[in-house]
């Protein structure tokens, strides 16, 4: 069922955005060829407690999951769309890695992702983010009282496909409030006009994955979470979590 928040819990979410926000900051700040997965997801764990937070990725299972999530934030390099596991896998120059953090205040979730260039990376891996964060820019405008759901996804949709880039099948949002993956989905393909009818109080992660190649599909690697592009292509993504207000959509997953 899906569940409408009040403006007071918008202030508790927006509290653990923050600290979803700073984290995601802390660990991009120290992003550099030779380090490692797990010492990144340890600045994330250091940033959250020091905020006065617990992580929402560590220990969940949802019920595909074979095992809990074993770190506390999620990192998923080159073709891995989401879900990476944090591991002593060392970053190289021209990596393109996604930090997707999750933090609880209250009670409440944060959720929001952000991709960048290990040491800088080529010109088409930018275009590949710049497009990324373009389409999530574009979906949160379509997050408006009166509104589809289909006005989300047909923004991200028609933006990544529109710059040749592929948008992966079955992966999107979710609502977001007092469990982190809640009723309703937010999908990244859609017709505008279809779907439910967005209404204030709705509190949902916007998260375009966009990858550069020519199928949608993924597979799942041998740690049982991490999700990759069928091709090998390479995947940026974008996440903030998002309330609809009479106002229009307000960011909760700001510094």
């Amino acid at each position: 069922m899906v569940t409408y928040r009040s403006p007071r819990e918008w202030e508790i979410m927006r509290e653990a955005g923050r600290v979803v926000a700073l984290t995601l900051q802390a660990v991009a700040d120290v992003v550099e060829p030779g380090v490692s997965l797990a010492e990144l997801d340890a600045v994330a764990a250091r940033s959250i407690k020091e905020l006065g937070a617990r992580p929402s990725f560590l220990g969940y299972q949802p019920s595909w999951a074979p095992s809990p999530y074993p770190g506390t934030v999620c990192l998923s390099v080159n073709d891995v769309v989401v879900h990476g596991v944090p591991t002593g896998r060392v970053l190289k120059a021209g990596d393109l890695l996604s930090i997707d953090c999750g933090a609880i205040v209250g009670g409440y979730h944060g959720d929001a992702a952000i991709s960048v260039g290990v040491g800088g990376v080529d010109p088409a891996g930018q275009r590949l983010m710049d497009v990324t964060k373009g389409c999530l820019e574009a979906a949160i405008q379509a997050a408006r009282v009166g509104g589809r759901m289909g006005d989300i996804a047909h923004a991200v949709e028609s933006m990544a496909r529109g710059a040749g880039y592929g948008v992966l099948d079955g992966a999107g949002g979710h609502g977001i409030g007092t469990a982190m993956h809640e009723p309703p989905a937010v999908p990244n393909v859609g017709r505008a006009g279809r779907g439910m009818r967005l209404r204030e109080g709705l509190t949902i992660a916007i998260e375009p994955m966009i990858h550069e190649g020519g199928e949608d599909e993924t597979r799942l690697l041998a740690d049982g979470w991490s999700m990759a592009t069928a091709d090998g292509s390479r995947a940026a993504h974008f996440e903030h979590s998002v309330a609809i207000t009479a106002d229009g959509p307000v960011v909760l997953t700001l510094p």
